[in-house]
């Protein structure tokens, strides 16, 4: 994305009330936000649910001595850290993760730890029955959803097999704790599919934004880069009128000196301005990318050319506008030797060198050649689209010809400025 691209979405974003979440992870607004409601929401419910157990296993007596502490402590104690841990929006997931562990543990155990207790009444549910569900949100809470799915199904069904077990299967508790079950099985189910549908909803809300965004951001770079264009247009128009006057009225080798530098001028920032908003931001890129770019841009030239790779170990990242400015002179050096050599013999090749760090290009041909020194000062296929194109980007640019064809040499050292 263009350095217009990142300002727009600097500004769009700067626009949102910011906070702790959004500071964080800007990308996900409304699954951070859905997610705090969660977790509140699961904090509340087994405050509710955790001092109902509480206030019931106070007066229980169903377990055996020596049990009793014991299991209240290894349940509670947890318990109390995930809904502090849910209302204050702190290590939530681990905490909640540690009581739906623990739960299951403790529910594991609850037949031995009431095996010698009295025996109870066929309506009356054990105090750790209320937190089946609790465990079930915590699982939602701190798991991903296949975990999620097996906590849901998993528990009520386990807590079903460790009362049977605790009664010895007396027939008189069988519907009761079929009903149990089945209750903690439909209210689980609902809660786990209120939490994904949310998550849901969240992240496509979160993904739609991302796209309007970029979409914004396209279309605003694209806006600038018009209103640049058009600048640079009356700018150029300017530079190249001066320039044509300079010239005119030089009389003394310091006036055709002046009118030359100023012509200089006018092709370096005409190089420069011939940059699309498309082609990428000004990021390093590998060195290699140069030749995947030049073999994919003269495929749709319609000339079929591979890059030859020497690069060493070690060979520097080309910034992004040198590598493009590469890239478009040696295009131009390709088109010239189609247009001027009909191909023949033609060759391209990309070196690289770790010390001094830098890349080079060299597109060569076996065409007639021609004279350097004779091109005509109006054809500016060489001047501006390779060396004033290189110049701008502070590489270098060489062209040998004679008889036996001609070698387009392009040169960028990492210890240039641009």
């Amino acid at each position: 994305m263009t350095e217009t691209g990142r300002s727009v979405l600097d500004e769009a974003w700067g626009r949102i009330p910011q906070s702790r979440e959004t500071q964080v992870d800007q990308g996900s607004f409304t699954q951070t936000r859905i997610e705090r409601v969660i977790h509140l929401i699961a904090g509340c419910g087994s405050l509710v649910l955790g001092a109902q157990a509480f206030t019931a296993a106070l007066g229980s007596s169903g377990e055996a001595a020596g049990w009793h502490v014991p299991l209240t402590a290894a349940i509670f104690v947890p318990l109390a850290a995930m809904i502090v841990a849910c209302l204050v929006g702190r290590l939530t997931r681990v905490f909640a993760g540690i009581f739906a562990v623990v739960f299951v543990v403790t529910l594991c155990a609850w037949p031995v730890a009431t095996a010698a207790g009295p025996t109870p009444a066929p309506t009356e549910d054990p105090w750790i029955f209320y937190l089946v569900n609790v465990a079930t949100v915590a699982s939602i809470v701190a798991f991903p959803l296949v975990l999620q799915i097996v906590w849901t199904v998993a528990t009520p069904i386990l807590y079903g097999v460790v009362r049977l077990l605790q009664v010895q299967a007396d027939g008189a508790f069988v519907a009761t704790i079929a009903l149990d079950v089945s209750f903690a099985l439909i209210l689980g189910s609902v809660l786990l599919t209120l939490g994904w549908m949310y998550r849901s909803i969240a992240s496509n809300v979160d993904q739609a934004r991302a796209a309007a965004v970029a979409s914004y951001a396209s279309a605003a770079a694209t806006a600038a880069t018009e209103n640049e264009r058009v600048a640079v247009a009356a700018l150029m128009h300017d530079s190249v009128l001066g320039a044509l006057l300079a010239a005119e009225r030089a009389s003394t080798p310091r006036e055709r000196t002046l009118a030359v530098s100023m012509a200089r001028e006018a092709l370096t920032r005409l190089a420069n301005a011939e940059k699309d908003p498309l082609e990428g931001s000004d990021e390093p890129v590998p060195a290699s990318r140069l030749a995947d770019e030049i073999e994919s841009a003269a495929d749709e030239m319609g000339v079929q050319v591979r890059v030859s790779r020497q690069l060493e170990e070690g060979t520097p990242r080309v910034p992004g506008r040198v590598a493009r400015a590469l890239v478009l002179a040696a295009l131009q050096a390709v088109a010239n030797a189609v247009q001027h050599a009909d191909a023949q013999g033609l060759a391209v090749q990309l070196t690289g060198s770790a010390s001094p760090g830098g890349v080079a290009v060299r597109v060569r041909d076996s065409g007639a050649g021609f004279d350097v020194s004779a091109i005509a000062p109006d054809r500016l296929g060489i001047r501006g689209s390779i060396h004033a194109r290189l110049a701008a980007v502070g590489g270098h640019s060489e062209i040998e010809s004679h008889s036996g064809g001609t070698t387009v040499t392009l040169e960028w050292e990492s210890g240039d400025r641009w």
